[in-house]
C-alpha cells in the first residue's frame, strides 16, 4: 500500500456521480485523489496538484477534454503527465484525435471499475520506472527512421516526427525487436504495463496512428492477422490494420 499512498490521481468529469464513485474506488486502493466537475478550474488545480495521474472526461460544457489535453500537453510543467480518457464517444475518429493530442488511452463509457483500477495501476507502474535507462540503446536506426533515446525524438529523413509519448515508447519497442513478432499482449505490457486480462483495441488504435506519421516509412510495420506486429527492415508492400 505505500507505493500507492504517495500516487496522485486528478478526475475530470462534469458527472458528480461519476467523479464520486471512482473517487471512492481509487481512494480504497491507497491513492490520493482530488476530483472537478467544472472544467474550466482544471488547468489551475493540475498544475498546483501536480497529480500522476489524469482521468478525463471528454464531453464537457465549456471546455471539453480534448481541448484540456491539449493544454496539459503545451504546458512544461504539466505535459509528462499520462492521461486517461473516459469517453461516451466510441467511434474510431473520436479516440484516434483523443490519442492525437497526447492521450495516452481511453476507457469508453460504461466501463468496469475493476478494468479502470488494472488500467491505472498500469499506466503508473509504467510511469513510476526509469525512462531511458543505461540498457537502452542510444540511438536506433531502420531505413530513413533515427530514433534517439537522449533527446526522445524520432526523425525521418532528417526532418523531426512529431510522436506522443505513447507512440514514441511502442515505435523503440518495434525497433529494438525489428523481425521480431510482438503480440497485443506484448505490447500491451511493455508498452503500456497493462496486464494479460484487460481488453483494449488501444494498441490498434496506436499502431494505425503511428503508421500515418511515418509516412513512406509505414510499412516497415506489418501485421500478422490475429497475432500481433513486427516491424522489418525491407518494405514489403501496403500493410493492413
Amino acid at each position: 500500500m505505500t507505493e500507492t499512498r504517495s500516487k496522485r490521481i486528478l478526475i475530470v468529469d462534469d458527472e458528480p456521480d461519476v467523479t464520486e464513485l471512482v473517487g471512492y474506488q481509487l481512494r480504497a486502493k491507497g491513492y490520493s485523489i482530488e476530483a472537478i466537475n467544472d472544467p474550466t478550474q482544471s488547468i489551475a488545480r493540475i498544475r498546483a496538484f501536480q497529480p500522476d495521474l489524469i482521468l478525463l472526461d471528454v464531453m464537457m460544457p465549456n471546455i471539453n477534454g480534448i481541448q484540456l489535453c491539449r493544454m496539459v500537453r503545451a504546458d512544461p510543467k504539466t505535459k509528462a503527465i499520462p492521461v486517461i480518457f473516459l469517453t461516451a464517444k466510441t467511434e474510431e475518429a473520436d479516440r484516434v484525435l483523443g490519442l492525437e493530442v497526447g492521450g495516452d488511452d481511453y476507457i469508453c463509457k460504461p466501463f468496469s471499475l475493476k478494468e479502470l483500477i488494472l488500467r491505472v495501476q498500469g499506466m503508473l507502474r509504467r510511469n513510476s520506472g526509469p525512462e531511458g535507462d543505461s540498457a537502452q540503446p542510444k540511438r536506433l536506426e531502420l531505413g530513413t527512421i533515427v530514433l534517439d533515446n537522449e533527446r526522445h525524438q524520432v526523425t525521418i529523413k532528417g526532418a523531426a516526427v512529431e510522436l506522443t509519448a505513447t507512440e514514441f515508447r511502442l515505435l523503440r519497442l518495434l525497433m529494438e525487436r525489428k523481425g521480431r513478432v510482438q503480440t497485443r499482449e506484448h505490447l500491451l505490457l511493455n508498452v503500456w504495463n497493462y496486464e494479460t486480462e484487460i481488453e483494449t483495441r488501444t494498441v490498434d488504435t496506436h499502431i494505425r496512428r503511428l503508421r500515418e506519421k511515418l509516412g513512406d516509412e509505414a510499412e516497415r510495420i506489418e501485421t500478422l492477422r490475429g497475432v500481433g506486429y513486427r516491424m522489418v527492415d525491407t518494405r514489403s508492400g501496403p500493410c493492413s490494420s
